[in-house]
C-alpha cells in the first residue's frame, strides 16, 4: 500500500469514528428533554433524601427539566436498585443510592435479582461523610479510650445501637470490636427516631450515627459525641475527635451517590457527571450541604466508580470477618 493510500485509509477511519461519536455526543447534549424520574433507595426526611433533593432541585433548575424523586425505601435499598437495574437506560430513570450498595453484595449474596457492578453504573458521589460514636450523657465512658477499657473489664456487658445490620453504623461497631480487642454488643433498630429516643433516656448507652444527624444533636445536654470515624477533623464537629487517634487507620464512611441502568450511553453518564459537580459548586448548594455536614468533594465517573469497589471490597471483608448475618 502506497504513502497516499495508507494517507487516505486513516483519513477514512478518522471519519468514521467521528460520524459513530457524533450521534452518541448528540443524544448526552440534547437531554434532557423530559422529567427525569430519580429512584431514591431510602424513605422520605432522612439524610439521603434530604440530600437529593438539594441536588435535584439544582439539576432541575439547571437543566430545565424537573428531577422527580421517588422514594423506594425497603430491603436496606435493594427494591429501589432492582427498580433502576432493569429500567431504560436512557438516562430518564437513575438511581439515587447510599452505603448499603457497599454491603449488599456481600449481605445478600446469591440472593439479588441485579449484580451491583455490571447492572448499575457509577455517575457521581454526591457526598461523603464520617460515622459518628454518640453517648448518653450519663454513661461512664466519655472518650473512645474509656470506652475500650471500660468494655475490657466489662466484656459483652455494653450495648450499641445503629439503625440495622449491616449497615455502615454496624460495621463500624464491628470494627472498633475488632481493633481494639473488646466486644460491645450491636442492638440493631428499624429506625432512627426510636433509637434516639431510647438514646436519651438512657435505655441504651452507645450510638453510631452519622454527622448530619448529629450535628442536629449537638446543643442538647442529654447526648454528646464522642469521636468520628474520618481521618481528620470535621468542621461541624468542633473539638471532636477521631477514632484514628487512638486505634491509627481506623476509617469508615457513609456516602450517597447516583447511578444509571447498564448500558447507558457514556457519554449520558459523562455528562451527568459533569452537572453534578457543577451543581456541589454552586453557592446556595454547597452552603446548605455544608449545614447538613455532607461532605462534598468534585469526583470523575472513574474516581467514583474506584471508591464503590473499594468500599464493596472493604465491606466484604467485614461482613465474612464479623460474621454478619440477615435474619
Amino acid at each position: 500500500m502506497t504513502k497516499n493510500a495508507i494517507m487516505r485509509r486513516r483519513i477514512f477511519l478518522g471519519a468514521a469514528v467521528g460520524t459513530l461519536a457524533a450521534p452518541a455526543i448528540g443524544r448526552a447534549q440534547a437531554w434532557p428533554n423530559k422529567p427525569v424520574r430519580v429512584v431514591n433507595a431510602y424513605s422520605a426526611g432522612g439524610t439521603a433524601d434530604v440530600v437529593c433533593r438539594i441536588y435535584c432541585q439544582a439539576l432541575g433548575e439547571r437543566l430545565g427539566q424537573s428531577f422527580t424523586v421517588d422514594n423506594k425505601p425497603g430491603a436496606a435499598g435493594t427494591i429501589a436498585a432492582q427498580i433502576v437495574a432493569r429500567a431504560p437506560n436512557d438516562g430518564y430513570t437513575i438511581l439515587y443510592d447510599a452505603t448499603a450498595q457497599s454491603v449488599n453484595p456481600s449481605l445478600f449474596a446469591g440472593k439479588l435479582s441485579y449484580d451491583t457492578q455490571r447492572d448499575l453504573l457509577p455517575i457521581a458521589q454526591t457526598m461523603q461523610t464520617p460515622v459518628t460514636l454518640m453517648r448518653n450523657a450519663q454513661f461512664q465512658a466519655k472518650t473512645v479510650p474509656e470506652l475500650i477499657a471500660l468494655a475490657k473489664s466489662k466484656p459483652g456487658a455494653l450495648d450499641c445501637a445503629s439503625t440495622g445490620v449491616g449497615t455502615v453504623q454496624h460495621v463500624s461497631l464491628e470494627l472498633l470490636n475488632q481493633k481494639a480487642g473488646i466486644k460491645i454488643n450491636h442492638v440493631p433498630y428499624k429506625e432512627m427516631g426510636s433509637v434516639r429516643n431510647d438514646l436519651f433516656a438512657g435505655r441504651i448507652p452507645l450510638l453510631f450515627s452519622n454527622v448530619p444527624g448529629t450535628v442536629a444533636l449537638l446543643t442538647s445536654k442529654d447526648v454528646s459525641c464522642m469521636a468520628h470515624t474520618g481521618p481528620k477533623p470535621v468542621a461541624v464537629l468542633p473539638g471532636v475527635p477521631a477514632i484514628s487517634e487512638v486505634i491509627p487507620g481506623f476509617e469508615t464512611w457513609e456516602w450517597n451517590g447516583l447511578f444509571a441502568p447498564a448500558g447507558t450511553d457514556p457519554a449520558l453518564i459523562s455528562r451527568l457527571n459533569a452537572e453534578v459537580n457543577t451543581v456541589m459548586k454552586m453557592e446556595s448548594v454547597a452552603k446548605r450541604l455544608a449545614e447538613l455536614g455532607a461532605l462534598t468533594q468534585p469526583n470523575t465517573v472513574v474516581e467514583f466508580t474506584a471508591f464503590r469497589e473499594k468500599q464493596i471490597a472493604f465491606f466484604a471483608e467485614m461482613v465474612k470477618s464479623a460474621d454478619i448475618r440477615i435474619e
